[in-house]
Order: structure tokens, then sequence, then C-alpha cells
């Protein structure tokens, strides 16, 4: 057994400043990954800074009309929260669609968010993994991918990010709030996870020492038609094989908004901006859904196992635009 150390902060201040006075320590939250990883070896932390009791367990409304959510906030607890079914039913079904009832009521927004890929080269130390140990290879590439991502992956890593929440949050333009010795600072969640590229050992923009308090869904996309799609290999308690978040406002006959994310398909949830911009002033019909779509997806690079997946998630996206679209959709 590795021993760590171990501190249990009473304020954010004292947080990140425990978290800067131990090199190598690892903030611990709900601890649903983490403490997988630190059995497996995978995460060997020096130290672990306790946030779970922070002051930062709730979900309040803003002046703006946007909604913040504290970054202790449990999953269970967001996905059953009034306003989230209301306003941003998109990131409840996405939140219900991950993982199992125990450990939603464990798990916390900023945890997931930073939870690491369920890819199995990752967890299994005996294997090359560039992700947990750069320069080691990349075992999936020739190996076992059939899971793993079609866009945006490098030679260095095929990963997929596993997170539900994070796709509706990127399809919402939702934003992380951070709070590091250099203050506090926000990023968008679309923008937040990191493409491999030749540095896949590093998953997030996070700076060192940086702590999530908290997200902010914007209220540009509050009350607006939106829903999310998963497809996996088993009912519940199942990984994306691909998903989708989409947010669609239709004004005049034509679209106004349209906000879609795809998980299970890359690095990160894949914010799908040619697929949004072909179908801004478009007719809301299944053509257009289907072109806009097929736009997005020609970048793929699948590889010997996972092609299914292009065709999947174009699959998944049409129909979940349709169902959002007026009932005109031809």
């Amino acid at each position: 057994m590795k021993p760590f150390a171990y501190v249990r902060a009473a304020s954010v201040e004292e947080a990140t400043a425990a978290h800067a006075a131990q090199p190598g320590a690892r903030y611990l939250g709900g601890g649903t990954n983490l403490m997988d990883l630190m059995k497996l070896g995978v995460e060997r932390p020096a130290a672990l800074v306790d946030v779970s009791r922070l002051p930062l367990d709730t979900v309040e409304e803003l002046p703006d009309g946007s909604v913040r959510v504290g970054a202790t906030v449990r999953n269970s607890d967001l996905a059953a929260h009034p306003t989230v079914r209301d306003r941003y039913p998109v990131l409840s079904q996405a939140i219900l669609a991950g993982a199992s009832g125990q450990l939603r009521n464990v798990a916390t927004t900023g945890g997931n968010l930073l939870q690491r890929t369920r890819c199995s080269y990752f967890q299994d130390v005996t294997k090359p993994c560039n992700k947990r140990e750069p320069g080691s290879g990349c075992g999936a590439r020739d190996g076992v991918h059939r899971d793993h991502a079609v866009l945006g992956h490098s030679e260095q890593c095929i990963a997929t990010h596993p997170s539900d929440m994070a796709v509706a949050l990127a399809a919402l333009d939702a934003h992380v709030e951070l709070y590091g010795p250099d203050g506090d600072r926000t990023v968008p969640v679309a923008e937040f996870h990191r493409l491999p590229g030749d540095r896949p050992d590093l998953d997030t923009e996070i700076a060192p020492g940086e702590l999530i308090t908290g997200v902010v869904l914007p209220a540009a996309t509050s009350g607006l038609p939106c829903a999310y799609r998963k497809a996996r290999d088993r009912a519940s308690y199942a990984f994306a094989l691909a998903s989708v978040a989409a947010v669609l406002q239709v004004g005049d006959g034509v679209v106004r908004h349209a906000g879609i994310a795809f998980g299970g398909l890359a690095h990160r949830p894949w914010r799908a901006r040619r697929a949004e911009a072909a179908l801004l002033g478009a007719a809301p019909t299944t053509a257009a859904f289907e072109h806009a779509v097929g736009l997005e997806l020609e970048d793929a690079r699948p590889l010997r196992d996972n092609a299914y997946k292009v065709g999947l998630a174009r699959d998944l996206a049409v129909d979940v635009l349709s169902r959002l679209a007026p009932p005109a959709v031809t």
C-alpha cells in the first residue's frame, strides 16, 4: 500500500493552498473515479485534499437568469432539481443516463467533469498507455478499440471521455468556474477538455492547483427544446458507444439556435460547430438535419473496429433533432 497525506479543507482558499503545498496532490470529492484508479495503481497521489464538505453544494439562480451549480452538488441532486428539470432537461436526462443510482448519489458535479477515460489500456498498468505513461505507446490503436474515438484522436491516444453530463453541458453553452493561485476564471465546457495531440496525459485546460468551484448554465439556453440520447451495449450502467445532446430553437420556420454535442466519439465532448452553422437559418427538416450532421462527421477517422460509430452517431443526432423540431418536419 502506498501511503498518502490527507487534508480536509474548510474553505476554497485552504483547499488550493493545501494542494499547492503537496506536489502530486489530488482533490477528493465523491471519489467514485479517483478511488478506483488508486486501487488499480493508475493514480498514486502524494496527498488527497478533501473538498467534499466545502460550501459548494447548492443550485442557485443568478440575477441575470443563469443558474449556478456548485462543484460538490451530487449528480442525483442535480438531476432531480426542479429548476434543472424544468429549464435544462437535457442535463437531467444525461445525468440519469450515466452510472448507477448509488454512484450518482456520491459523484459530484466537479468530479464528473474531471473523471478520466475508461480505456482498458489506461486502467491496466501492465499495458502501454501514453495517457498514463507518456512515451510508452498506445496499446488500443492496434489492440481492442471498438469503443474508442473516431474524431479528434491522434497517433498518441484514441481514448474517449466517459462523461454524459459534460456532453449536455457543452450543448447548453455552460461554463466552468475555477479558482486557483492566480484567482478566479471561467472556461466554456466545450473548451475545458483537451484533444490528445502529443500530450494525451493532459485531460483538461485546468491549471496546476486550480479547483472547480461551480458550473454556470446560461440564461440564453434556458427553456429551449433540448434532449439527450445515448446508445450503449446494455440498458444501464454502461458508457456511451455514441451519444448526442441537442438544443434547438426554431422561429418563423427556420432554425434560430442549435447547440449539438456528441459523446463517446472523442477525447472530449465534441461540439458539432459545423453542423450548427449549417442549420442556422435553415428550415428544420429531416433532410437539413441529415446534411448538417453529415458535414460534421466528414472528418471522422474510424479505426479497424469502430467505423460503426459514425453511422450510429449520425442516426442518433438526426433522430433527436427531428423530435425537437416542430411537427412539420419532413
